[in-house]
């Protein structure tokens, strides 16, 4: 960066002749301007606290290493949209599915078409919990830049489960228990079609 260039005396002289013959816009105003008051800052919230790094301090183990919770986690945090008391027998895999489709080895192209055909032909025929089975995906290291997270459909299902024109059909969407397939599965409630 240069260094900034200071006027010469016979610089100044010829500005300071300059500014005193010149009149302002607004009389009343005074000739100095005040210093504007600095703007005030919100209060930073809970996330945005970072605090400063000290070389040779030990990392906080309690922090997330992931951007983005596990697709279960967000599923099980989100509000509970069905009958409090069902939604307990389903959860505790109580309830029996009364429908269930297999995505194992689809492609995305292939699995999206499958699931949006039996999500809205379970809810015509007036099924209510239907079960999706997406596996929980393969342990592999493609060795690229970016990390890829297991199970492309056990991820992917969720978000389109969530877009129409499944959207309207669904009441909630949660992991399977156990015995219909645990972190692999979801549990479809679906609203009653009118």
């Amino acid at each position: 960066m240069r260094k900034p260039r200071h006027l010469s005396p016979e610089e100044r002289d010829l500005w300071d002749s300059v500014a005193g013959r010149m009149k302002p816009l607004d009389p009343k105003r005074p000739k100095t301007p005040e210093p504007a008051a600095p703007p005030k800052k919100a209060a930073p919230r809970e996330r945005d606290i970072i605090q400063d790094f000290m070389v040779g301090a030990k990392a906080d183990p309690k922090r997330p290493n992931d951007v983005l919770k596990p697709v279960g986690a967000r599923l099980q945090s989100a509000p509970v949209n069905m009958d409090a008391k069902n939604y307990g027998r389903m959860t505790k895999g109580k309830l029996k599915p009364e429908g269930r489709l297999d995505l194992h080895g689809m492609t995305l192209s292939e699995a999206h078409p499958e699931l949006v055909a039996f999500i809205l032909g379970a809810q015509a025929v007036g099924k209510r919990l239907v079960l999706v089975i997406t596996g929980k995906g393969k342990e592999r290291d493609e060795g690229y830049a970016i990390p890829v997270r297991n199970g492309i459909l056990r991820h992917q299902v969720p978000q389109w489960l969530a877009l129409p024109p499944m959207a309207q059909a669904i009441l909630q969407v949660t992991p399977a228990h156990l015995k219909h397939g645990g972190h692999g599965a979801y549990y479809v409630y679906l609203r009653r079609s009118r």
